[in-house]
């Protein structure tokens, strides 16, 4: 038998990009036709930890720490010309790569009431805002008129603990756009936010085999159908027919739960577009703090979670925010000053690698600690001690 290298940090993350494999890649994807001074590898992890972790934040800064670390001394037009759209390539499959094997591990475990779920998916973007000149290729939205900026479209994997899928669209593109559903949604569950809400959209994951959860628009006012909980048998007659916001003004701060009737129009197919309509959960639930209240739209049943779970599962909401908040505090996302859009495109699969090693080296951690100690490191907070000791 070989013997089996002990588990540390260096073994943990070096199993997830061996040198063989990201040196057959970087031939595949054209970044290295023959290796002479670059070594993929070696740069692969100059840019991964270095860019990040180390605040190197400049070409010049990148290299002087490869010619550290290979210990070789290589010239500026050498270095400046690798980042081509061959290193982006490299890059981007990388990210796919270890999106990959995070979602091998065991990750995390749904409580009890998911337990016939296979995950919860988060969807949203955060815009890197670039400099002006590239205004053609990355147009900012319409608020801006002279203005660049990427949006970096994010799905994180609750089972994973981590990004499941990752894309970059220009900062005009519109959310919606960003998110395609198909039947790799079934028996799971998609929270997004106003930005992704559209009636057609919900209707495709339902017909997938998925689920949604959330919030809904100020403007959506849609008919109570049934009431499922909030009222008192004798008087549900008194809301059927009426509309949400008429049924919320009758309630003093109690959960509402109903089935409501939402209309809406199927893509346009051949010139025409066919009006339609789905049943679907709404759920109101009154907020002390914010003193009014918090309604979502669902289509999962109310014998699986009732109106609080609702609430707290949408809360998770939160938890692609401090991804969004440790990839431009911690891994410099929101550092990219150069007008290069390789190396600006590089640079932010760079980041994205940095997360994915940073999450990889959490659940090493985890799963070798005691787990009530792990328990007190947010991963915001662990990004941290990643950053200073990695």
């Amino acid at each position: 038998m070989v013997p089996q290298s002990p588990a540390t940090f260096e073994n943990t993350i070096r199993s997830i990009f061996p040198e063989i494999w990201l040196r057959q890649l970087a031939i595949k994807t054209c970044f290295i036709k023959r290796e002479r001074k670059i070594k993929p590898e070696v740069m692969f992890w100059v840019l991964t930890l270095g860019f990040c972790v180390y605040n190197q934040h400049t070409i010049a800064s990148l290299k002087r720490l490869y010619e550290m670390e290979a210990n070789i001394s290589i010239s500026d037009s050498s270095w400046y010309e690798r980042f081509t759209l061959e290193l982006v390539e490299f890059l981007h499959q990388c990210v796919i790569h270890g999106i990959e094997e995070l979602a091998k591990e065991p990750g995390r475990k749904l409580s009890k009431k998911l337990k016939n779920f296979q995950d919860v998916l988060i969807q949203d973007s955060t815009i890197v805002r670039l400099h002006s000149s590239l205004a053609d290729k990355f147009p900012a939205a319409r608020s801006r008129t002279v203005a660049a900026g990427v949006k970096v479209s994010i799905m994180v994997s609750a089972i994973a603990n981590g990004p499941k899928t990752i894309a970059l669209y220009s900062e005009k593109t519109a959310e919606i756009k960003t998110l395609r559903i198909g039947p790799w949604i079934k028996d799971r569950i998609l929270l997004v936010d106003l930005g992704f809400y559209k009636n057609q959209m919900f209707a495709r994951v339902e017909e997938n085999g998925g689920f949604f959860v959330s919030r809904i628009k100020k403007n959506t006012n849609p008919v109570v159908v049934s009431i499922e909980e909030g009222v008192p048998k004798t008087k549900c007659g008194e809301f059927l027919g009426k509309t949400v916001n008429e049924c919320i003004e009758q309630l003093s701060g109690k959960d509402f739960d109903a089935v409501v009737k939402i209309v809406f129009k199927r893509r346009e197919y051949k010139g025409q577009q066919k009006k339609d309509e789905m049943r679907v959960r709404l759920v109101a639930v009154y907020n002390d703090e914010d003193q009014k209240y918090h309604i979502y739209i669902t289509n999962i049943q109310k014998d699986v979670l009732n109106a609080k779970d609702i609430a707290k599962l949408y809360g998770a909401r939160w938890d692609i925010e401090l991804q969004f908040k440790e990839l431009k505090s911690r891994y410099a996302q929101d550092v990219l000053e150069t007008k290069n859009v390789q190396i600006i495109e590089a640079l932010i699969w760079t980041s994205m690698l940095t997360l994915i090693v940073s999450r990889r080296l959490y659940n090493f951690v985890r799963d070798s600690s005691n787990p009530e100690k792990i328990v007190r490191y947010t991963q915001l907070r662990w990004s941290t001690i990643f950053t200073e000791y990695s």
